[in-house]
């Protein structure tokens, strides 16, 4: 079972965790980070994975995979949007204000506009653009989430993000994976901002101080079309672990998953299905 640690800073410098030790040292008040790459699904989920670490590392570049808009317009009327282009234009404005308050630069952002809910289906053509991005930046250190069964923009994120460093390292360049948690099935409900408990891998919780849950929550505020479906995370602390080898072929969290019980147009039979002829395509197939 996964355990929480306080942040260690005297690990052996030939163990991967050593760098996102040093990336997260909390006695360091910026830490230079031009080579890490922040990849998530929505906006507002860089906020809640790392919101108060984004104003810490300077030079961090900020890739965002979908536009937050579900094509059915479900949630662009019900947050009185008119379009779901609408609405995908104020999560963008959205995001770009959280990403000012914690000093990122504009043009550390990079969107893919893939439409929300739709990552499962394009995992090929997500892995290639992340290679890119990765490849032309240089980045040696992606921060995404971790696979848990919560949304399936979530793990396919998370999918991407691994297939993109698998077929880099057979090119010879060298990536390190770290993940955050967001949400996933638990008993009596569902598990906020905890990981998965099938892997014995070291998490890191870094304590908030004060000035940096005030900023948290700044951001937290911009994204003021999410305002209800944020209240429940918490702004006390963020945890990180170096991302374990993940067998996308097979269901995470003992199968156990919070979108089969939404209406987010995805089951766990499709998704191993997907996965497994996005692996094949991209020859991952006979890779754990």
């Amino acid at each position: 079972m996964g355990h929480a640690q306080a942040l260690d800073l005297h690990m052996p410098e030939s163990e991967p965790c050593a760098r996102l030790a040093a990336l997260l040292d909390p006695q360091r008040s910026h830490v230079d980070a031009p080579e890490v790459g922040v990849i998530v699904a929505h906006p507002d989920d860089e906020t809640i994975g790392c919101g108060a670490q984004l104003a810490r590392w300077i030079g961090v570049i900020v890739v965002l995979v979908t536009d937050g808009a579900p094509a059915d317009g479900n949630d662009a009327r019900a947050a009185g949007f008119a379009s779901t282009a609408d609405y995908a234009r104020a999560r963008r404005r959205e995001l770009e204000t959280a990403l000012e308050i914690a000093g990122v630069r504009g043009d550390a952002l990079i969107a893919l506009d893939i439409p929300d809910q739709q990552v499962a289906w394009r995992l090929v053509e997500t892995t290639h653009r992340l290679m890119e991005i990765v490849a032309t930046r240089r980045l040696s250190i992606l921060i995404t989430h971790a696979y848990e069964g919560g949304h399936p923009d979530h793990d396919g994120t998370a999918f991407a993000v691994h297939a993109a460093a698998r077929l880099l390292e057979c090119q010879g360049k060298t990536v390190l994976i770290a993940e955050m948690p967001y949400y996933r099935a638990a008993d009596g409900g569902v598990a906020l901002q905890t990981f998965t408990p099938e892997f014995d891998t070291k998490e890191y919780v870094l304590h908030l101080r004060p000035e940096q849950q005030v900023l948290k929550r700044r951001m937290i505020a911009a994204h003021r079309t999410q305002s209800a479906i944020l209240a429940p995370f918490s702004i006390a602390q963020e945890q990180f672990r170096i991302a374990p080898f993940y067998d996308f072929r097979s269901l995470p969290n003992e199968g156990r998953l919070s979108y089969e019980q939404q209406d987010w147009g995805l089951t766990g039979r499709e998704w191993m299905a997907l996965a497994r002829s996005a692996l094949a395509k991209l020859r991952l197939d006979g890779q754990p």
